[in-house]
């Protein structure tokens, strides 16, 4: 399977239970890219989700889970311009 086909296989799967539960908090999840050699696919977090602080959770509990659930090509789901120790309140300082 190419990566065209491949983004059009995850979107259509986010269609069926993570962009439902989403919307319900007035925010989306779109499909940006996948890196083929390293298993990376990229998403981007629109409306709502955008800043909000449970993002991180909402990637990794409902967007990974269910993409690595369904696809083995992938290896992890990140968030695209987004910091995710920012995003899990990490400042980096002991």
């Amino acid at each position: 399977m190419d990566n065209k086909e491949l983004l059009e296989k995850i979107d259509k799967a986010l269609d069926l239970r993570v962009r439902p539960a989403i919307k319900t908090h007035s925010g989306n999840v779109e499909v940006v890219s996948f890196e083929s050699e390293s298993g990376v696919l990229t998403v981007r977090f629109a409306g709502t989700c955008v800043g909000c602080p449970m993002s991180a959770l909402t990637l990794k509990a409902g967007v990974e889970s269910e993409i690595l659930e369904k696809f083995p090509e992938v290896n992890e789901v990140v968030a695209e311009g987004v910091d995710e120790d920012e995003m899990l309140g990490v400042d980096g300082e002991e």
